[in-house]
């Protein structure tokens, strides 16, 4: 058996393979509630083949939504539809997983087939808060300092969240710390200004995240995984970096942490990356290699073979995908052909299996 198709053990789940339906925003939300649209766009990766599929960044609270239209997980009347969707997955033998996270000062924005501006209060948008009074950019609003209260209830909601996610049938939780997103505000000294507890030594900045994570804890269950998605580098002089990154997952290791899912950038509009098939594969192999955490890794992987390569070599653990599998929802089926794996069907596929 390959690589890719091999199972994967962490705590009491079980992977079928290693092929991860990355958290991709779907914009398609009405005050937070997953709907039909979820379950089929979710389900039909779990049918596929996928090993393990994560729904888009679901907000701990309302102002924490990227736009009107994002998922969200600040109410038990959320838990309803998940647990339906959760459910289906399981049926295919797919785990759920869900992306817990808040939007920061990238908050209160417009669907990307809309305006991806900024959405003015008298329109439903609102105030967004962060670490400092930093905008993303001059078309994103000027948002709101947090104070110690409001970081405590952040840290809170996280952790409501993270019960409700439990309550929905999920096996994995997955807090996002990357993309430009709140906690990577409170990470990178770029969008974090603050001169108390939260702010300007490394020990600081990543005080909100390890927060986060202790009260997380708290309510999920210690045999069932943890994730954390950072971003690995700013690519910009002077931002969050690789070093920090790879000091952080010691860290997050020690606090129980089962495995960081590598991706980069997203904190700001002067980042220069440079893009290319895995281009973000040294980082997790890195991280790997120096802490020795599972890691993910993401971007621009595409076949079957680069798949099983990187893993084959000990450069990360599992394989988040995300564009190939918008393209391919049944991508993992073929790829076990391709790399010729005998695997399951559905019975109701089989007739069109190679």
């Amino acid at each position: 058996m390959s690589k890719l198709f091999s199972p994967l053990v962490i705590k009491k789940t079980r992977f079928r393979n290693r092929i991860v339906v990355s958290p991709m925003c779907q914009y398609s939300s009405e005050n937070g509630f997953a709907n039909d649209w979820h379950l089929v766009h979710l389900g039909a990766r779990a049918v596929g083949g996928a090993g393990l599929v994560i729904t888009e960044a679901a907000a701990v609270s309302p102002e924490g939504r990227i736009s009107p239209q994002d998922l969200g997980i600040w109410s038990d009347a959320h838990i309803e539809k998940l647990r339906q969707i959760t459910a289906f997955l399981a049926a295919q033998q797919c785990v759920a997983g869900i992306q817990l996270a808040h939007a920061g000062r990238k908050a209160s924005t417009g669907a990307p087939w809309k305006d991806r501006g900024k959405v003015p209060v008298a329109q439903g948008g609102w105030v967004p808060v962060a670490p400092s009074a930093i905008p993303f950019s001059e078309s994103y609003h000027m948002p709101a300092a947090l104070d110690r209260e409001g970081i405590r209830q952040v840290v809170a909601d996280f952790t409501a969240a993270a019960g409700r996610a439990l309550a929905a049938g999920f096996e994995v939780i997955e807090i996002h710390a990357a993309h430009g997103y709140l906690v990577h505000q409170f990470l990178s000294p770029l969008s974090n200004h603050r001169s108390d507890e939260y702010g300007g030594s490394f020990e600081n900045r990543i005080r909100l995240l390890l927060e986060i994570t202790d009260s997380v804890r708290t309510v999920w269950p210690h045999d069932l995984p943890l994730f954390v998605r950072i971003s690995a580098t700013d690519w910009v002089e002077g931002g969050w970096n690789l070093e920090e990154s790879v000091q952080l997952v010691h860290v997050l290791k020690q606090k129980g942490v089962d495995l960081v899912d590598v991706s980069s950038g997203g904190l700001s509009m002067h980042q220069h990356i440079a893009a290319g098939p895995a281009y973000q594969l040294p980082f997790a192999s890195r991280i790997r290699k120096e802490t020795g955490i599972l890691t993910g890794t993401v971007g621009m992987i595409t076949s079957a073979t680069q798949a099983e390569t990187i893993l084959v070599n000990g450069d990360a653990d599992m394989i988040f995908m995300a564009r190939e599998i918008l393209r391919n929802p049944y991508f993992p089926l073929l790829a076990a052909a391709e790399l010729k794996d005998r695997i399951s069907w559905p019975v109701q596929y089989e007739r069109a299996k190679p």
